[in-house]
């Protein structure tokens, strides 16, 4: 039986959480402090944080988070000793240490994901829970950047799955959460090549481009 951090939550309230170890309260009182990286810096100069989660169902108020992988792009190439992955399948007292070493690694980076409102939703509710922390970062979302710059391959929103194989990238069949982590970096990397040639130069130009694309297929 998996649990998942839904096992074991509970309720959050303002302000940290009493029963904290004080190593998780310093590092969120780090992070909170932490300065958000500049956001009109070339792609090449930023560092983007591409992730994925596993959970045990669709809804983020119901089911549980199994886990979180992510990796790091800088100069445009993917860091693989710049890699991050949490496991919440099985109950870990250390979770709260966990969670707040993700925010460490992450670092108020852009975050890139396929479906942002689906792993956002995940992370907000399990950080909003467990450690009393509105989760708010720059999305990033694939899912609706990839049909809006590369039009000439699809105009339309497709599951992950099938951008793998337009780009011809081995999906590899059954996946965890970390390959299919490194795969959608594959593919933001590509992305990020077609960004530049929009004119697209910077992490917030893109961040905008995000929403932009978001919203119009979501209104049309």
């Amino acid at each position: 039986m998996a649990f998942g951090l839904k096992s074991f939550g509970f309720k959050g309230r303002a302000g940290a959480p009493a029963n904290l170890p004080d190593s998780v309260r310093q590092a969120l009182e780090s992070w909170r402090a932490s300065s958000a990286p500049a956001l009109d810096e070339p792609h090449f100069h930023t560092r983007y944080v591409v992730i994925d989660v596993a959970t045990s169902g669709p809804r983020a108020e119901e089911d549980g988070l199994l886990g979180i992988s992510a990796v790091g792009l800088q100069v445009g190439s993917i860091a693989a000793a710049d890699a991050f992955a949490l496991d919440f399948s099985a109950d870990d007292p250390t979770v709260d240490s966990q969670l707040a070493a993700f925010l460490t690694y992450a670092a108020k980076a852009p975050l890139v994901t396929y479906h942002a409102p689906f792993v956002g939703g995940f992370l907000q509710h399990v950080y909003r829970e467990r450690l009393a922390v509105d989760f708010q970062p720059q999305w990033i979302d694939l899912a609706w950047l990839l049909p809006s710059l590369f039009k000439d391959r699809s105009p339309t929103v497709r599951p992950l799955d099938e951008w793998l194989e337009i780009f011809a990238i081995d999906s590899g069949g059954r996946r965890d959460t970390m390959t299919n982590t490194l795969m959608l970096a594959r593919l933001f990397q590509m992305l990020l090549v077609r960004a530049n040639d929009q004119e697209i130069l910077t992490a917030g130009n893109l961040i905008e481009e995000s929403k932009s694309a978001s919203f119009l297929r979501r209104t049309h």
